[in-house]
């Protein structure tokens, strides 16, 4: 009984390691899909952190006044994969970004390419949204 018992929490712990981590927020809930967004502005900070990266730019509107958006971008690991480097978006650098808008906020967004004056485009997003 006792090693049946042992092997039956064996099998179940195995089979736990299997099944994703669900804790982790979709796309679809936060971002829309069906509201693509193209700014271009000025990189203002990067937040290189877990789960995911944060890309804070300043972006001149129509009237003259300066919005300031916030793009959420993949995560850390992925981009230095990727070829990023924390040195490659410094502020004052002026860039164009390519994402999808937050449903519930007109200056935040998730991030897909980043292009920049040199004409370098840099991935930055997951391959398909969700």
């Amino acid at each position: 009984m006792r090693g049946s018992l042992a092997c039956t929490f064996a099998v179940i712990g195995l089979f736990s390691r299997a099944i994703p981590v669900g804790a982790h927020h979709s796309f679809a809930a936060e971002y829309d899909k069906n509201k693509p967004v193209t700014i271009k502005g000025v990189v203002t900070s990067m937040k290189w952190s877990n789960p995911h990266a944060w890309l804070y730019v300043d972006v001149k509107d129509a009237d003259g006044t300066t919005a300031h958006w916030s793009f959420e971008l993949g995560g850390v690991n992925g981009l230095y994969r990727q070829g990023w480097r924390k040195e490659d978006l410094q502020p004052g650098t002026a860039l164009t970004v390519e994402g999808f808008l937050s449903r519930t906020d007109p200056h935040v967004g998730n991030s897909q390419n980043i292009m920049l004056p040199d004409g370098r485009r840099l991935f930055s997003g997951s391959p398909t949204p969700r």
